[in-house]
């Protein structure tokens, strides 16, 4: 076990190449794993990314729909965004999901947390389940033209098999909550 410790990575030199409030772009010259010249890129991100499964009291769980510059297209998605690395995540929780849906929520549960993309980038994520909802006003940020719907908590987990859900911490943190039930460790009481 202490060998997978080790880092076999040597930074040769470093250079920023963008920065700005959200994330950084270095590049590495390294000596890669089997000593060979190698270059690396890493986005480094300065907000933990924040996601929230809803559920309700009749199994129905809230998603978000909006446009995604990155990728260019529509995406339907749990609410989630981004919160200050030195703030509590579940500050960051309750407030993103005030902010896409108008939710509020009694009972908080963390999931799990995950790397999103280790290969590229250092995004870490914890995600949430948030149950005894009330409804209250929506504060969406100027950035996001956002669409809310309820689902059906199953309808959802149909939406990530047939590919209309595809953002990784959507899945991350259904899958999770699918598990869970499917494990009997979670269940909710009508």
């Amino acid at each position: 076990m202490q060998e997978e410790q080790i880092n076999p990575w040597k930074i040769v030199d470093e250079k920023l190449m963008y920065d700005n409030q959200y994330i950084s772009l270095t590049h590495y010259n390294v000596i890669n794993p089997s000593g060979g010249k190698s270059i690396y890129g890493k986005v480094h991100f300065k907000n933990t990314a924040i996601g929230i499964v809803t559920v309700d009291k009749d199994l129905n769980t809230y998603l978000v729909g909006q446009f995604r510059f990155t990728i260019n297209q529509y995406s339907w998605e749990i609410p989630e965004g981004g919160c200050p690395v030195n703030e509590n995540p579940l500050l960051g929780a309750k407030r993103e999901l005030l902010e896409e849906t108008g939710l509020k929520a009694e009972r908080w549960k963390v999931l799990g947390t995950s790397y999103l993309s280790n290969s590229v980038s250092d995004e870490n994520s914890v995600f949430y389940l948030a149950t005894e909802l009330s409804q209250h006003q929506a504060q969406p940020e100027e950035t996001e033209q956002l669409r809310v719907k309820k689902v059906s908590l199953h309808k959802a987990f149909d939406m990530i098999d047939e590919g209309e859900i595809t953002d990784a911490l959507s899945i991350l943190a259904l899958r999770k909550v699918q598990a869970l039930l499917l494990q009997g460790k979670l269940s909710f009481n009508k």
